[in-house]
């Protein structure tokens, strides 16, 4: 190993110097623009109030594209379990000969939400630091029955009569409806809607808009 005299180490240049400074400003600006953007820390919320909002392209079809990539935003979980019944009747004979009944313990979720891809350019409105938004109604996405915890409680069937193997079947369908209806006077459709404006608020105001409106 070789040990190189003091004399061959020379200074960096103005060139060299002037470069290193503008190295070492173009990241310390891209760090502040970046602290600033996400508004997450105190440098960041002390830039947005002395210098505005600093916003990196975020026009209409910027802020729409941002939403859209949400797609189905699923929002709410709404869970119930029930007993429901089903049976068939002979007309002439009485239901211990010809009868048949079916007793089952369901457990049911219905899940809903707002489908973010059906967002149009004319739902979205920018002015300035302010946006405005009007959200596409919250729907029901699916209703399904937890087979795990589904069971038959009770089956009945006439002495005359063989088990009806879609008689199950059409009962676990009006459970399903049942389920869903519940669920849907319960409020779920409110609250799917209610969950779907407080996200896109946040994703809003995260992309530097304080003002922000959701309808």
């Amino acid at each position: 190993m070789s040990i190189l005299p003091t004399s061959n180490l020379r200074a960096p240049g103005r060139p060299a110097r002037l470069g290193l400074f503008l190295a070492g400003f173009v990241c310390a600006l891209a760090l502040l623009l970046l602290l600033a953007h996400s508004g997450s820390t105190g440098i960041g919320r002390w830039l947005q109030s002395t210098f505005g909002d600093v916003r990196l392209g975020m026009d209409q079809p910027a802020i729409v594209e941002r939403i859209q990539r949400l797609q189905r935003l699923e929002s709410v979980k709404y869970t119930l379990e029930k007993i429901v019944t089903g049976e068939r009747q002979s007309r002439f004979l009485p239901q211990s000969l010809a009868g048949e009944r079916i007793l089952l313990i369901v457990h049911g979720e219905v899940f809903a939400g707002v489908d973010l891809g059906k967002l149009k350019a004319s739902d979205v409105h920018v002015d300035g630091k302010q946006v405005k938004i009007t959200l596409p109604h919250a729907e029901i996405f699916s209703t399904r029955l937890d087979n795990n915890q589904t069971r038959v409680y009770s089956r009945e069937t006439g002495l005359l009569v063989e088990a009806d193997p879609n008689l199950e079947s059409e009962v676990r369908a009006e459970a399903e409806r049942q389920i869903q209806q519940a669920a849907m006077a319960d409020g779920i459709l409110e609250n799917a809607s209610t969950n779907a404006r407080a996200t896109v608020v946040a994703l809003v105001q995260a992309l530097g808009f304080r003002d922000v409106e959701v309808n």
